[in-house]
């Protein structure tokens, strides 16, 4: 069974870093689009970053010029550095995968990691 784990989430002060990574495990041939999403308290998820298979990334307008997203194919791992933290990004960080090739020849569609905790002190 493939899963998504995300590690790296805690309490930060405002205008510190964070890095958050996610690591798929299981059987894998390949992931091709990686993403992270992020869910406050009464709010609705939103797209923090995504990064395709070729490097191409995609950022949400509030983290553009503060946060960079990267990964490495050979580990089917997505990493999430997050710099100049203001109270707002205070959320659970959600790791996706869109679709990934699983052994087998089997396709795992919208594949959600656990979340993690990322909370940001003013």
């Amino acid at each position: 069974q493939v899963q998504l784990v995300e590690s790296g989430g805690g309490l930060v002060q405002a205008g510190g870093s964070l890095r958050l990574s996610c690591s798929a495990s299981g059987r894998i041939f390949g992931i091709i689009d990686m993403g992270w999403y992020r869910q406050a308290p009464g709010k609705q998820r939103e797209l923090v970053a995504q990064i395709t298979g070729g490097g191409m990334t995609k950022y949400g307008d509030s983290v553009k010029g503060r946060f960079t997203i990267s990964r490495e194919n050979a580990k089917n791992t997505v990493y999430l550095a997050m710099n100049s933290l203001k109270p707002e990004d205070t959320a659970v960080y959600y790791c996706n995968a869109p679709l990934i090739f699983a052994a087998g020849g089997r396709f795992e569609y919208d594949v959600w990691g656990q979340g993690t905790q990322v909370t940001v002190s003013s």
